[in-house]
């Protein structure tokens, strides 16, 4: 793997290359360069297999972090390549042109996170959430409990235990 990110550091800006285990590296790389990288790492280096496409918010830092997960399955390594995204302007390259299944991600990203996959087939069609017109859920700074309470009613004979007593009450009920 290190000869592999040697040569693509040679072509590509590559940050904070950690490696996670023997067989899993991390990388990162600006917004701009991130499809380019992609598809040498496709194309060149062997990562045939897109195996996830994922996000994380960073409310802290203002920025979203994807993640696109790739497989060399010749070398039994996978590669995790990580991009930042801005949380108010949370845009990036579609890659559905490389792999079709990254359209189904994207998708599911844009409904969750709210971030946008300019030219990705579909984007903006309902996938999970039909007819939800709010804040995407997985924001950090979506409310779910004044979701709830707003959108559910209270059953009888619902109450809420300290999970710490409740499973000691369980587990010795004698004590």
């Amino acid at each position: 793997m290190k000869e592999i990110l040697e040569k693509v550091k040679r072509v590509f800006p590559l940050q904070n290359i950690k490696k996670q285990r023997e067989n899993l590296y991390f990388v990162e790389t600006e917004k701009i360069h991130l499809v380019s990288l992609i598809t040498n790492l496709r194309d060149i280096n062997g990562f045939k297999h897109l195996v996830l496409l994922t996000a994380v918010d960073r409310i802290e830092n203002g920025v979203f972090q994807l993640t696109y997960l790739l497989n060399n399955d010749e070398l039994k390594i996978d590669l995790g390549v990580r991009v930042f995204l801005d949380r108010e302007n949370a845009e990036m390259e579609s890659i559905h042109h490389l792999w079709k299944q990254a359209a189904t991600y994207q998708r599911e990203l844009r409904e969750m996170f709210g971030i946008n996959f300019s030219g990705s087939p579909r984007v903006d069609k309902a996938f999970i959430l039909e007819g939800w017109d709010g804040m995407p859920p997985y924001r950090r700074d979506f409310d779910t409990l004044k979701y709830s309470e707003e959108t559910y009613f209270p059953r009888p004979g619902r109450s809420t235990n300290d999970p710490a007593e409740y499973m000691k009450q369980k587990m010795y009920p004698d004590e």
